[in-house]
């Protein structure tokens, strides 16, 4: 997934949380709302409480793959902030992925 397609700053994270629709799984939450910029762009948050560093860093690389397989970011309407949830450890990578495509269609995302 490229820079351009991240959500970075705070504040859009908390513009979009709280200005969004909520769809959840057990593996993700996921908050989206009409995109502001050329192309869709996606922000990864998970809790110190899953492991450490190296692991929170394992979690998002996975993440941001899947995403760049699943969603093709010029024609996708909507931002997103994807929250991983303490399920995705108990699940390998190809449960994961199918979850997180069902979560994109359920919120019109791909």
């Amino acid at each position: 997934m490229k820079k351009k397609n991240r959500v970075r700053k705070s504040q859009e994270f908390q513009s979009l949380i709280h200005g969004g629709k909520k769809e959840a799984n057990m593996s993700f939450v996921l908050y989206h709302a009409q995109k502001k910029e050329e192309e869709a762009r996606i922000g990864i948050s998970l809790s110190k409480k899953i492991g450490c560093a190296v692991d929170r860093n394992h979690i998002k690389r996975q993440v941001r793959m899947m995403c760049q397989d699943l969603i093709d970011f010029s024609s996708c309407p909507q931002d997103a902030i994807l929250i991983v949830r303490f399920g995705y450890k108990n699940l390998d990578y190809e449960a994961n992925k199918k979850n997180l495509e069902k979560l994109f269609l359920k919120s019109t995302m791909k």
